[in-house]
């Protein structure tokens, strides 16, 4: 099956060569050229190509807006951004956008090929050199996520939310950490006043979901 593609890039020179060296490509075909991001929306609805590589900096209208409005319209679509920035605005921005892959302007024609590709079989392709930024700002965010929206359990009470979820009584779990009956009934209701839940059955889904045991449900 040949892939169709669409190029955007407001310098000519790198259309062409992209055109030239994507076409040797025996299962991709250009079917287009835009040189600016408002022309790469009207070519994508006009000729409906599969993938949109967009230069994430155009006059008139930038890869990041135009990719937006391109999934807007045509979810099925994949863009993937070929840049010369590897800042992480730029990055962002475009996987914000929806984009399917981000690739620096200085790979080789072997790793953009491999990238539609990729995309096209419901991958996402970032080139090596911003994968460590990527993949830090979405463990960034993530922990950011945690804190706020975790409560601040003692570890004790961490403990004991572990061994309770994963059906251990009172008494055993009062034995295993070497502490009274009663001291574990504490800790049990401070947890559940700091989680907002009144069940076991919720305590086990929200240890489950945040990682505190690995039981199946």
């Amino acid at each position: 099956m040949t892939i169709r593609i669409l190029i955007a890039d407001d310098h000519r020179i790198i259309r062409e060569g992209l055109r030239s060296l994507l076409g040797a490509e025996p299962d991709l075909e250009v079917v287009g050229q835009a040189k600016n991001g408002r022309e790469a929306i009207q070519l994508t609805h006009d000729l409906s190509p599969e993938v949109v590589l967009l230069d994430v900096s155009m006059p008139d209208m930038n890869g990041m807006e135009a990719a937006g409005q391109i999934l807007g319209d045509l979810p099925h679509v994949k863009v993937i951004a070929l840049s010369m920035h590897k800042d992480e605005h730029f990055v962002a921005g475009m996987l914000l956008a929806g984009a399917s892959g981000y690739l620096l302007k200085d790979c080789s024609i072997e790793e953009l090929a491999g990238a539609v590709r990729s995309v096209m079989n419901g991958g996402l392709y970032l080139s090596p050199g911003i994968t460590p930024m990527v993949i830090r700002r979405y463990m960034d965010h993530i922990m950011e996520k945690e804190i706020l929206l975790r409560p601040p359990l003692s570890s004790r009470e961490n403990e004991v939310l572990q061994l309770v979820a994963e059906g251990k009584t009172s008494r055993s779990i009062a034995s295993t950490l070497h502490i009274s009956t009663k001291t574990v009934e504490t800790h049990r209701r401070q947890i559940m006043q700091k989680l907002g839940v009144n069940t076991v059955a919720e305590l086990t889904k929200y240890a489950v979901r945040t990682g505190v045991t690995s039981i199946e449900m």
